[in-house]
């Protein structure tokens, strides 16, 4: 029996029926363009061959991942489907390789990509060195050709020496509504494709898509908010939260006045408190920095939900446990084996990221790989 499969494990839960729903929602916001799904780095930590295969059942047929062995993974559980899948992160030879054997489709950042991939194509494949994409910088300097690297490739694209079945960029502050470099990046992007006038384009990320049909283009590529994350973009409340995690109680003490609560001695309580320790810690993916005061405490407590209520943590966060104040609750309502959910339907996840100064991507792709996964 493995760790996963023991009774007080922890679990996360994760709705494929709200995965879905959440993707025929933004689906339905860019109605002319495509709407494809970023599954990488394990489908955000939940899963990628599962959230492909719930999604490919809703109607997605366009996938992005990070690397190609992502895709081939992605690629051998769904033999038939007729979906396209692109990898984000670049060539070398082995991922040539597997992007030409796997069919999935690269996305070309640097020009050295381009000159691996033109010059690799194979005779079984006609000579030809296949379908790609391009990456553009807009204005984020993280991958993307230039305007005058873009220029080549236009070039290239012309003569048939590359044959490209997208140009896309990524928007560095699409969730940040103050901030103006959206639209500067929204004006390069068009002037630089441009230069790729029978190409489709793709610019918007989940938060994109919410901005408006300006971004859309002809493929929107939403990530998080399939996830549950940032659902309080959408104003009609229509994305549903995705991911519950859960840890179970361990022990009930009540704890006197002036006691400490943790490591650190950073809590001292200021009145006497029932406390729960929950078997869940930051070797679960739960961040440390997500602690508070807890009673009468100065810092603001994360809440978790248990027995119909919310609780606050007290004290720091273990590897693996953490402590949860259940004062206020019936007694009897709270004993060992309760379940206990830290973040879900109950408790926002985007709320727990703010707690922990992180953001909600951070905290679904850093679950534990001893958090075992029930997708219902």
């Amino acid at each position: 029996m493995s760790l996963t499969d023991t009774p007080r494990a922890p679990f996360v839960e994760i709705d494929s029926w709200a995965l879905k729903s959440n993707w025929r929602t933004l689906a339905m916001l860019a109605p002319d363009a495509r709407t494809a799904a970023a599954v990488k780095a394990d489908g955000y930590g939940l899963g990628g061959v599962i959230a492909s295969k719930a999604l490919f059942g809703a109607g997605c047929r366009d996938f992005f991942v990070a690397w190609a062995e992502e895709g081939a993974e992605i690629r051998e559980a769904m033999p038939g489907k007729n979906c396209r899948i692109f990898v984000l992160q670049g060539l070398d030879g082995h991922a040539a390789r597997l992007c030409r054997s796997q069919r999935l489709l690269p996305i070309l950042s640097t020009p050295e990509d381009i000159e691996l991939w033109t010059r690799g194509g194979q005779p079984e494949d006609g000579g030809l060195p296949g379908v790609a994409g391009l990456q553009l910088e807009t204005g984020m300097h993280r991958l993307g050709l230039t305007d005058l690297q873009s220029r080549k490739a236009a070039e290239l694209s012309r003569q048939g020496k590359l044959d490209l079945a997208l140009v896309m960029s990524h928007l560095a502050a699409a969730d940040e509504p103050g901030s103006g470099l959206a639209d500067e990046q929204l004006d390069r992007f068009r002037k630089l494709a441009n230069r790729f006038p029978f190409v489709a384009r793709s610019l918007a990320n989940s938060a994109a898509i919410l901005r408006g049909p300006q971004f859309h283009f002809d493929l929107t590529r939403p990530g998080i908010c399939l996830y549950g994350g940032q659902t309080a973009l959408h104003p009609g409340g229509a994305l549903r939260p995705v991911a519950r995690l859960v840890g179970h109680v361990l022990q009930v003490a009540d704890v006197k006045r002036g006691e400490h609560v943790g490591y650190g001695q950073v809590v001292k309580l200021k009145r006497p408190a029932r406390i729960a320790t929950v078997g869940l810690g930051y070797a679960d993916g739960y961040p440390r920095s997500a602690f508070g005061d807890g009673v009468d405490g100065q810092r603001t407590a994360p809440a978790v939900h248990v027995a119909g209520h919310r609780a606050p943590i007290v004290g720091r966060i273990s590897m693996d446990m953490s402590m949860v104040d259940i004062s206020g609750l019936p007694d009897g309502a709270v004993r060992p084996g309760s379940e206990v959910e830290f973040f879900g339907p109950n408790i926002p996840i985007d709320d727990v990221a703010a707690h922990a100064g992180t953001i909600a991507y951070e905290l679904l792709t850093g679950i534990g790989s001893r958090v075992r996964r029930a997708w219902v």
